[in-house]
C-alpha cells in the first residue's frame, strides 16, 4: 500500500502545501505551518450515514410536508438573528472578541431555551463547571434547568450526547476541542476543522441544535480554517465597543432566515438586556444641532436603524494629512472626498478628517454615501444640519444621487422618533404616509448648492 502524502497547513490562514517552510506563503505568517495527520477512511460496508446519504428525486419531495419547528426562546433580538427561532438539527457558530459577552449571551440563552421546554446542555472547555455556575448565579439564572459540563475531549462530548440526547448542545469553544485521533495540539486547523466536522454531522444525524462559539483573529475574523463557517449553517459574530454599553449580533450567514440580521443588547450589571428600539438608543445621547453631525436613516436586515455620523475636519500639520475612521469602510470615505473635490470643486487638501459612527456600530450600506457628504460639509463648514432631518442616498463617482431601496421603511422609523424633515435622492419610492417633508436631490453638486449655499 502506497504510504500516504504529508500535508503541511498554515495555522493563521489554513493554506495547504506538501511540505513545510518557515514562512506561510499565502498570508506571510512566519512558524504558523504545521504537519496535519489525514483522516483515515473506513470501509464503504461501514461507512456513516445510512439512508440520509441515499439519493432520492426532487420530484418525490411532497410539497404538504411542514418545516421543522423552530423553538423560540422568548429573547426577541436573538429570535429575530436566527429567523424566527431555533431551528432543529442546526449548527450555529458564534464569534467576537474576547471578553466581549459571547459566554454570557449563551448562558442566558441557555436558560431561556431550557425554560421554554428544550432539554439543553452546557459544555465549557475554558472554564469549570464552578466558575459557569457563579456566572449563572450572577445573571439570576440558577433555577433554569441546564446541565453543565466542563470536558474538552471530543470523543467523551460526543459520548454524553448521545447518551443525554439534549435538543440543543452548546460548546463553548470550539478552539478547545481535541480529537484523540488527530496528532496535533488543540486549536490547531486540523483541531477545529476535525471537532467542528464531528458536531455538525452528529447535529444533523441526531437532530441536535449545536451551538459553537469561536475564536476571532486581530483582524475581527472567526479564527481556523474557513471551511469551518461553511460546515455551519449560521454564523453569528458578536460585536461591540469595550467603551460602549450597546452590543450587536450580526448574521453573517443563515440558511434558515434573512442574513446580515442584527439584534441589538445593552451590557447591565445582571447580564445583557434586549434593545427593543435601537434607533432611539443610539440617538438617546445625541446633543443639540453640531457641525458635522448628522442623523442617517439605515437598513439592517429588515430592520430601519437610525445613527447618528459624526465628522471633524481640522485643519493639518502633516504633509499627509490624516483620514480617521471608525464604524464606516476607510475607502468609502476616501471615495467621497474625491468625488466632493472632482464634482463640486471642495478640496480636503491640508485638512484632517475624521470619521465617527455614535454607539459602536458599523455601517457597511452604501446608502451611508450622502449622510457622510454632509457630515463632511458641515464639519468644514461649520454650518450644522436641523438637528430634525434625516438623510440617506448613495453617490455615484459622476457625482449622481442614486435611490436606495425600502425608502418607506426609513421614513417611517424617522417619523417614528419625532423626525420631521428628510433628505433623499430623486427617483425615491417615499410613498404617500411617511409624513416628512421630502427634500430630493439630483446630484451632489445641487445638494452642496441647495443646504450650504455653494457649488
Amino acid at each position: 500500500m502506497a504510504k500516504a502524502q504529508k500535508t503541511f497547513t498554515c495555522n493563521a490562514c489554513g493554506a495547504s502545501s506538501s511540505k513545510w517552510s518557515g514562512r506561510c506563503e499565502a498570508c506571510g505568517e512566519w512558524n504558523s505551518i504545521v504537519e496535519e495527520v489525514p483522516l483515515s477512511a473506513g470501509p464503504a460496508s461501514k461507512s456513516l450515514g445510512g439512508k440520509r446519504g441515499s439519493a432520492i428525486k426532487l420530484t418525490d419531495l411532497s410539497t404538504e410536508e411542514a418545516p421543522p419547528p423552530r423553538t423560540e426562546c422568548g429573547m426577541a433580538e436573538l429570535d429575530r438573528v436566527l429567523g424566527g427561532g431555533l431551528v432543529p438539527g442546526s449548527a450555529i457558530l458564534v464569534g467576537g472578541d474576547p471578553g466581549i459577552g459571547k459566554s454570557t449571551l449563551l448562558l442566558q440563552a441557555a436558560a431561556k431555551f431550557a425554560r421554554a421546554g428544550l432539554p439543553t446542555i452546557y459544555v465549557s472547555g475554558e472554564e469549570a463547571s464552578a466558575q459557569v455556575r457563579m456566572r449563572a448565579q450572577r445573571l439570576g439564572l440558577t433555577d433554569a434547568p441546564v446541565r453543565l459540563a466542563a470536558e474538552t475531549n471530543l470523543r467523551d462530548i460526543m459520548t454524553t450526547l448521545d447518551t443525554e440526547r439534549p435538543a440543543l448542545a452548546i460548546i463553548d469553544s470550539i478552539q478547545t476541542m481535541w480529537a484523540d485521533h488527530v496528532d496535533s495540539a488543540p486549536g490547531s486547523v486540523s483541531q477545529v476543522r476535525t471537532a467542528a466536522h464531528e458536531l455538525t454531522t452528529f447535529a444533523k444525524k441526531r437532530g441536535i441544535s449545536v451551538v459553537l462559539v469561536g475564536h476571532v483573529t486581530k483582524d475581527g475574523q472567526i479564527a481556523g480554517p474557513r471551511v469551518v463557517e461553511h460546515m455551519v449553517d449560521t454564523v453569528l459574530y458578536f460585536e461591540g465597543e469595550r467603551g460602549h454599553q450597546f452590543r450587536i449580533l450580526r448574521a453573517v450567514k443563515n440558511r434558515f432566515g434573512p442574513a446580515d440580521e442584527i439584534g441589538v443588547f445593552e451590557m447591565t450589571g445582571k447580564g445583557l438586556a434586549e434593545v427593543l428600539n435601537p434607533s432611539a438608543l443610539f440617538l438617546s445621547d445625541r446633543e443639540d444641532p453640531a457641525p458635522g453631525s448628522v442623523v442617517f436613516a439605515g437598513i439592517e436586515g429588515t430592520r430601519p436603524v437610525l445613527v447618528e455620523f459624526q465628522a471633524l475636519v481640522a485643519p493639518s500639520s502633516l504633509s499627509q494629512p490624516r483620514r480617521s475612521v471608525l464604524g464606516w469602510d476607510s475607502g468609502r470615505l476616501a471615495m467621497i472626498l474625491a468625488v466632493l473635490e472632482a464634482r463640486c470643486g471642495i478640496p480636503f487638501a491640508g485638512l484632517d478628517v475624521y470619521l465617527n459612527v455614535a454607539g459602536g456600530m458599523k455601517i457597511s450600506e452604501p446608502a451611508a454615501d450622502l449622510a457622510v457628504a454632509a457630515a463632511l460639509l458641515s464639519a468644514r463648514e461649520d454650518a450644522a444640519i436641523p438637528k430634525e432631518t434625516v438623510v440617506f442616498g448613495e453617490i455615484s463617482l459622476s457625482g449622481a444621487l442614486r435611490p436606495v431601496g425600502q425608502t418607506e421603511n426609513r421614513l417611517k422609523e424617522a417619523q417614528k422618533l419625532g423626525f420631521t424633515a428628510a433628505i433623499a435622492p430623486t427617483r425615491s419610492k417615499t410613498g404617500s404616509g411617511s409624513g416628512l417633508k421630502i427634500q430630493k436631490m439630483a446630484d451632489l453638486t445641487g445638494f452642496v448648492g441647495e443646504i450650504f449655499g455653494a457649488g
